[in-house]
């Protein structure tokens, strides 16, 4: 469907749902809503997951430190998101990195105290790697490790992602099962009859469109309470935001896991390898602001760096070896304290006139989080019954189970195999005719130019910015500058 098809539907059909946003949650609510044969829209304003979703830490995991404040059912929950994932939702796209958690002398933890912490998140987890190791096996496991007083390091399991790879693949399914999908898709206005929404005023590439639905769904992460008061305007807030800086550094050596550094006693940051670099973080920060104005501060950047400094040898993580960093909001259930104590819950909220919010809760619990929402429009959607087994995504295979047509480089397959799937066939299908497809974007980095051909004509990227920081990793490898762009621009404008 092209982006005037797309328009034209939403001005001419009535829908049994409208979802507004396109992060995560979104679009796996309008996934999930298309595969139970319901006529679905879903719109976002910007880019589909341009916000929260594309700004995380890059993890699928049960949350070890939530352990500590209590949460345990949040951990089983996420642990078991956690395995369907890897397993049968998106195998290409969510692998297991084993994790070391570093014991300093005069640290926030004890040994004994991680020890029996990691018996039972990995009792949760339904995993056998858990115990403590030595310094001399976590520094073959981490070669850039700081061994000055570590007394040892607990190992344990979770898994990372691309998340926004994550997230098209959601909007991907939702348009494959018939939703009607369009970004760049701002709510401006809800429609509303005999005191019910009934649907929105969408503006669209500078015009107006009016988008008719039984019932709307706000999923618009941290732009949700401003949507809810287009429908009530005297709405109070239903959550907060705190920022989270990231920054990525070049990787030095093979690092074998990713490390999960405590910081305090309630606080721990990261160092996760990821697209051939290290990427360190986050910090949590109360955020008032307007979301699209979040970006890192020099500050958030030299407390990463600093933080990041306690476990990794400080050579590595300097401000001039900086590549990338970029900040994102997580949304947190109003309240008072401080937002690194605040439970990741998920937010529910009902207006007057009958439309359902959905903010918060962690990316690991994506789709529990959309099942959920569902649940609670099942008598208004005269929905018989709600299917909770998992199912695959696009493109969702084992990487190592797909077989190419065309002879690549091994970082460029592998890069290829993990964004795409199964669909890294469609990605080189172009290829055969037009060789110079499979040209790399950057010497320094694995993305090709098929990619971008493929993002403009499968994957809804409007503008070099959508292909170079949600669709490719040229953004995270620090390979954004003003030839890479012109480059991606070139290969747009054919499409």
């Amino acid at each position: 469907m092209t982006r005037a098809d797309a328009i034209e539907q939403l001005s001419s059909r009535e829908f049994d749902l409208l979802v507004v946003g396109g992060g995560v949650v979104g679009a796996s609510v309008a996934a999930h809503a298309a595969r139970l044969d319901l006529s679905v829209a879903l719109v976002d304003a910007g880019d589909f997951g341009g916000a929260t979703s594309s700004a995380s830490s890059k993890l699928v995991h049960g949350g070890l430190r939530y352990l500590r404040l209590g949460d345990v059912r949040l951990v089983r929950e996420a642990h078991y998101e956690r395995r369907i994932l890897t397993t049968v939702v998106a195998p290409h796209l969510v692998q297991r990195t084993p994790f070391l958690l570093p014991l300093y002398e005069g640290g926030p933890y004890r040994p004994a105290v991680v020890q029996s912490g990691i018996v039972v998140y990995s009792a949760l987890a339904r995993s056998r790697l858990h115990w403590l190791v030595g310094p001399d096996r976590a520094r073959e496991l981490v070669p850039q490790l700081r061994m000055g007083g570590l007394r040892s390091c607990g190992l344990y399991a979770d898994a990372t992602t691309n998340d926004a790879r994550l997230c098209l693949a959601n909007v991907r399914a939702a348009a494959e099962a018939g939703a009607c999908v369009l970004n760049g898709a701002e709510v401006v206005a809800l429609r509303s009859l005999d005191g019910r929404v009934t649907g929105a005023e969408v503006r669209v590439d500078g015009e107006s469109v009016a988008v008719g639905a039984r019932y709307v769904v706000n999923a618009a992460g941290p732009w949700v309470d401003h949507v809810r008061r287009l429908e009530d305007p005297s709405a109070g807030t239903s959550v907060r935001l705190s920022s989270g800086a990231h920054v990525l550094v070049p990787a030095s050596g093979d690092w074998q896991a990713a490390l999960t550094i405590p910081y305090d006693p309630v606080r721990v940051t990261f160092a996760v390898p990821w697209c051939g670099m290290l990427l360190l973080g986050t910090t949590d920060d109360p955020f008032d602001g307007d979301p699209a104005d979040v970006q890192p501060t020099p500050e958030s950047v030299g407390q990463v760096l600093d933080e990041a400094s306690v476990a990794i040898e400080p050579s590595l993580v300097t401000a001039d070896r900086v590549r990338a960093a970029f900040a994102g909001l997580r949304v947190l259930p109003a309240g008072d304290g401080e937002s690194v104590r605040a439970r990741r819950e998920t937010v529910f909220t009902r207006g007057p006139g009958g439309m359902l919010s959905v903010a918060g809760g962690k990316l690991t619990t994506y789709r529990r989080i959309a099942l959920e929402t569902l649940s609670r429009l099942r008598t208004d959607l005269e929905l018989h019954r709600l299917d909770h087994r998992p199912w695959p995504l696009p493109g969702a295979v084992h990487p190592g189970a797909v077989s190419l047509p065309i002879e690549l480089e091994p970082d460029v397959r592998r890069q290829l195999l993990h964004l795409h799937g199964s669909l890294a066939r469609e990605v080189l299908a172009p290829a055969r005719e037009d060789p110079t497809l499979l040209e790399r974007l950057h010497s320094d980095g694995p993305d090709i130019a098929a990619q971008v051909r493929y993002a403009a004509t499968h994957e809804w990227a409007r503008n070099a910015e959508d292909v170079i920081r949600r669709r490719t990793t040229l953004f995270y490898r620090g390979l954004d500058g003003p030839e890479i762009t012109a480059r991606v621009n070139e290969l747009l404008v054919v499409v």
